[in-house]
Formats: C-alpha cells, structure tokens, sequence
C-alpha cells in the first residue's frame, strides 16, 4: 500500500469548490499528509460531496483494494456512504492519523455481459427497457431456470445499494455484514403468460444470477451501473455474481449503518 501519509480528493473541480475545500486542504497539510493528484499515488481517497460523489470515486479510480475510501459531504448534507462532512473534517484526519483504525467493508457485485465485458457495482446493477414497451428476461439461478420476467426490468443490489433504487420498488434493506445481493422487479406483469414472484429475493454470495434478454425487438436496454448509465447494443445475457473484491472505508465511532439508516429514513 502506498504512504498512509498520501491522501487524494476525489470532487468536481471548479474554483468555487476549491474556495470551500481550501481549508480542508490546510488542515490535511498541517496534519502532514501529502495531498496527491494522481489517486493511484494515495493510501486515502476522499470524495467531496454526497453518495454519488462517492460511487463515482470509487468507480473511477478502479474499485481499489489496496486503500481507504472515504466521503465528506457538504454541511448540509447527509450521506450512506459518506460518515463526515465539512464540519468535522478534522475528527476523520485524526482518527486516520492518530487512532486505531475501524475499517468498513462494503460487498461488490461483478456484472458481466455477454460474457465479454465485465463491471463491477457498490450499488446496484440494473437492466430496464429503452422503449415504451415492456422487457423480458429469463431469470436463472446457478443455471436452473427460475421464472420468465416481463415488465420494466430488474434491479440487482448490493446490502448498501438496497436502501436506494431498490427501497423504493419496495425491496428490503439489508445489513452491510450480510454477504448478498438481492434481486427487485419493476413493474412486473403477471398473467396467463407471465408469472414471476412478485417480491425481492436474496441470493447467498455464492449464488450465479443469469439474465437473458428475450429478443423480441428491445434488444437495447440500459444497463446501469451505480449512478451511470451504459447502452450497450444487443444485450443477450447478464451474469450477476458477489465480487471477491470489497470498497474499505474509515468507520467513525458510534455511527453504524444502521444510525445512518435511522437518520436517512426516520
């Protein structure tokens, strides 16, 4: 791993945020951390803004395994991922500096499509139709056919992707310590023809999930990947399974998961 010393802020550049961030920046300097441009250069990587800042931290320094994430979000801001914000700024430096660390471990699901393209999600992966007209899948599950779904398409999230996306098709919110992923409909559509189970399902972390795309004229769906959006032209299967690789975040004291569930939510 690189110098724990060497810390690399992941943000939006433009001079206003610079302005905001500049004392922060001071306090990481009188802290003796080196502040470095290049993230793979960094033991600490430090996403300025809310959970989407932090997805796409993660995702575009490449799912490191070999250091700390973090996320600081505004003052008025809450975030899942994120455990500090502007105004304690100070407190997450001195816990990496001068405490033992309490690491967080985040499960990572790897997607792979069409058997050539592999991506890997914190969040959730999904699969939705491109057009005004339904999409159908067939769902697998350790290459046993499982039901053939039809409607707006699928949701497949991680425990810390199921209190976005997912929460709100009504699938369950699930502890980060589970190693899992869960499967979600949207607008599914039963009838004669079509039978799905009409709830979320869980899957252990050893479990393969195929989707294949009945090619009955929407074969252009969207694959979303955490908050970015992927067109990928005839897309004929996705395999979902739990990635070996995990996101590693300094925990602060006394602040679950489930105290920032309770602060998002109730």
């Amino acid at each position: 791993m690189p110098d724990r010393k060497n810390i690399h802020f992941y943000y939006h550049e433009n001079k206003e945020v610079e302005k905001k961030l500049e004392p922060l920046f001071n306090l990481a300097r009188s802290n003796d951390l080196n502040i470095v441009k290049d993230h793979k250069d960094a033991s600490i990587i430090v996403s300025v803004g809310g959970d989407g800042a932090f997805l796409q931290a993660v995702r575009k320094t490449g799912f490191r395994q070999d250091c700390l994430y973090t996320g600081i979000t505004y003052s008025d801001e809450s975030g899942l991922y994120c455990d500090f914000n502007m105004d304690n700024f100070d407190e997450m430096l001195h816990s990496v500096m001068h405490e033992e660390i309490e690491v967080r471990k985040y499960p990572v699901i790897e997607a792979q499509v069409n058997g050539e393209s592999s991506f890997h999600c914190l969040n959730e992966v999904s699969i939705r139709s491109t057009i005004i007209k339904s999409i159908a899948i067939e769902v697998i599950i350790d290459d046993m056919h499982f039901e053939t779904f039809r409607g707006d398409g699928l949701i497949v999230a991680t425990p810390t992707g199921s209190t976005g996306y997912n929460k709100s098709t009504n699938g369950a919110v699930i502890d980060p310590k589970i190693p899992c992923f869960q499967v979600s409909e949207l607008a599914s559509i039963n009838n004669n023809r079509y039978r799905t189970l009409g709830s979320s399902f869980v899957l252990n972390q050893d479990r393969k999930l195929t989707l294949e795309v009945i090619q009955d004229g929407n074969d252009y769906p969207i694959i979303g990947l955490d908050n970015e959006a992927y067109n990928i032209k005839n897309i004929k299967d996705v395999t979902i399974t739990l990635s070996d690789k995990v996101i590693k975040t300094v925990k602060l004291k006394n602040n679950s998961y489930w105290d920032r569930v309770k602060r998002t939510f109730l």
